[in-house]
């Protein structure tokens, strides 16, 4: 709704005609602007999923038994 506002005032200020919402929504100027953000969101969580796969796997050095003490940080018993 902000981008149709604000595309809406600029044309305004071009002595254009304002852009309906539905034609906005169906511009290529709309799905650009969110296929960018979702394609930089999705990027985002799939590395930090990836991530905390790697370290929480079972086993692994970096990470520690689920149940084991905060004040332990060896793996031994």
């Amino acid at each position: 709704m902000t981008g149709h506002h604000a595309e809406n005032e600029q044309r305004m200020r071009d002595l254009l005609d304002p852009v309906g919402l539905g034609d906005d929504l169906a511009g290529p100027h709309f799905w650009s602007r969110t296929v960018q953000n979702w394609q930089s969101e999705m990027l985002a969580i799939g590395s930090m999923a990836v991530l905390a796969i790697c370290l929480r796997e079972r086993g692994s050095p970096e990470s520690k038994p689920v149940g084991r003490p905060h004040d332990v940080t060896t793996s031994d018993d």
